[in-house]
């Protein structure tokens, strides 16, 4: 049956629907823990993000260094990169990515930032930059590094949800392959969900002495996308089959309530200085909330947001928030984006507006 990790069959467990930004299960979700190899999630978003932003290519080429290859060759999981490698960007990725590869998170990381540390500076720069705020990378393999890196189960799901949302065409193309071959080398991808479960597409495992053994992992089922964290697990066999049963009780033991439909106004927000004194919100798409199955929990909402908003303002820009509370869980966050453009005031504007602001 599904279920969610008891406390000894996983210490650190946290289960969030990506879609409403609602926390279905959580525990020590904040206790800082070594991440091993799903370190490489952070590198492979921070490779995303250099892409989009036209910094990296898909078809650059890298050349391993003599001292990388002599210190990485067959060290740990990796992708077996001969001395005289001469490897595309996209290569690398699917390597790190589906297998795990040591060697290419680190020729990933010299390639294109010239030495680990300015790679790793990269990496702490995004990640805070998405709100990991309790996280930090010393390396982009995490490999042990004397506790230099460490995370939180929420930081990772929040690095989850940023990979799905922000990226997607890069998430299909890149994560998720059942194997891949390298050298003559097929190697089989260790994820517990490709594959094998419905919906499953990801994200990294990650495994040491110290840390135990750990899975970023997210499945999606019609439209809706759970991600979750577990940690301190004993076994793979036991992380691959508390992985499934934690998701499928996400999936199964709630009820979808519709919040709010499609492109639908939910409300205002007041501008300072601009050409409106209030700007329209609406969400991206229907918002859906889950309440315990069989149950009818009081649901609230409420727009929150710092205010007043100053102009300009751009349609599709995100000002505020919809915080959606059911009782006995967590509030969920879901982003409110303006309707329309506000330009900011010119002279007769703001006289207007200090006028109209006097008036009942």
């Amino acid at each position: 049956m599904p279920a969610v990790p008891t406390d000894s069959e996983a210490p650190i467990a946290l289960l969030v629907d990506v879609t409403s930004g609602q926390v279905l299960h959580a525990r020590e979700e904040n206790r800082r823990f070594v991440p091993a190899s799903m370190t490489k999630a952070m590198t492979t978003f921070l490779a995303f993000e250099l892409m989009e932003e036209g910094v990296l290519q898909p078809a650059e080429v890298f050349t391993i260094r003599p001292e990388t290859w002599r210190e990485w060759n067959g060290k740990g999981s990796t992708m077996w990169l001969p001395a005289d490698a001469r490897i595309r960007v996209d290569e690398l990725l699917t390597g790190i990515t589906t297998v795990s590869a040591n060697d290419g998170s680190i020729v990933l990381a010299e390639g294109h930032a010239g030495s680990v540390a300015a790679w790793t500076a990269l990496m702490n720069e995004k990640a805070l930059s998405i709100g990991m705020t309790n996280s930090r990378f010393g390396t982009p393999n995490g490999w042990p590094d004397e506790g230099k890196t460490f995370t939180t189960a929420r930081d990772l799901v929040t690095l989850g949800a940023a990979l799905t949302s922000k990226h997607p065409q890069k998430y299909t193309r890149f994560i998720g392959r059942g194997q891949f071959t390298y050298n003559g080398i097929t190697q089989s991808n260790r994820d517990p969900l490709v594959g094998s479960f419905e919906g499953g597409d990801g994200i990294k495992t990650g495994y040491t002495n110290e840390s135990g053994f750990g899975f970023l992992g997210t499945a999606q089922r019609d439209g809706q996308r759970l991600v979750m964290v577990i940690g301190g697990v004993s076994s793979q066999s036991a992380r691959a089959r508390l992985a499934k049963s934690y998701l499928e009780w996400g999936f199964s033991a709630f009820d979808s309530r519709r919040v709010v439909g499609g492109d639908k106004q939910v409300g205002f927000a007041r501008v300072q200085n601009g050409t409106g004194r209030r700007v329209a919100l609406v969400t991206d798409g229907p918002v859906f909330v889950n309440v315990p199955k069989g149950q009818s929990p009081e649901v609230s909402v409420a727009i929150t947001y710092d205010g007043p908003l100053r102009a300009p303002i751009a349609a599709g820009e995100q000002v505020a928030s919809l915080q959606i509370s059911v009782e006995g869980m967590e509030p969920a966050n879901v982003p409110l984006l303006a309707k329309e453009d506000v330009g900011e005031a010119g002279v007769f504007d703001r006289l207007i507006n200090g006028l109209t602001g006097w008036l009942p």
